[in-house]
This record gives structure tokens, C-alpha cells and sequence, in this order.
């Protein structure tokens, strides 16, 4: 399944999109070194983190997107940032383990 399918079928935002990836994993993880370590090529990583450094993380460990949870957006810089990056990122009001069960389900 793609980002953008993903998205589509669980009604998340979509906050950019520049290369709609294939899904072929999943992350969960705040802790940006342990998600630099153990995150898998392919992975969709959820997080509520929402600083600069989930750019960095996400480019590092080549995941096909970030899901933001629980509310938590990026603010404009950050959207073009991502963007320019070739950094997927959604965005839910569901929670870590509502997102986690969708994701689970689709794997």
C-alpha cells in the first residue's frame, strides 16, 4: 500500500506528499536515536514528535513516511522543508496505538 492509499483509506491529513512511497513497515518511536537505529527502509514511522530533527531522522532512516499523532502538526517551514526533502508526513487526531492497529492491519 502507498502513502497516499494509506492516507486515503484512514482519512489522515496529508501535510506533503512529494513521493508517494510504498509502505512496507512500521515504526513507532519518539526517541529520535532509538528511531535512527532500529527504523527499516520502507517503514511508516509514527510519532508525536514535531521538531526539525524528525526531518534528519526520517531522511537517515529512509522511511516512507511520518504519521504524526495525536493532533500534532508541522508549521509551514517545516512542511516546505519536508517537501524539498522528498519527505512524505501525514497527520491524525488518533492516538499511537489507534494509528499502530491501522498501520498493523494493513501489513
Amino acid at each position: 500500500m502507498t502513502v497516499s492509499e494509506f492516507a486515503i483509506k484512514h482519512s489522515l491529513k496529508t501535510l506533503c506528499l512529494p513521493d508517494d512511497r510504498e509502505i512496507t513497515g512500521g515504526y513507532v518511536g519518539d526517541l529520535l536515536s532509538w528511531v535512527m537505529g532500529r527504523a527499516q527502509s520502507g517503514d511508516a514511522w509514527i510519532t508525536i514528535m514535531s521538531n526539525q530533527n524528525i526531518l534528519a531522522v526520517a531522511t537517515l532512516a529512509d522511511v516512507s513516511c511520518i504519521i504524526l499523532g495525536e493532533g500534532v502538526t508541522l508549521d509551514e517551514e517545516l512542511i516546505k522543508t519536508a517537501n524539498d526533502k522528498g519527505i512524505n508526513v501525514l497527520a491524525s487526531e488518533a492516538d499511537t496505538f489507534k494509528l499502530s492497529a491501522m498501520l498493523a492491519c494493513e501489513l
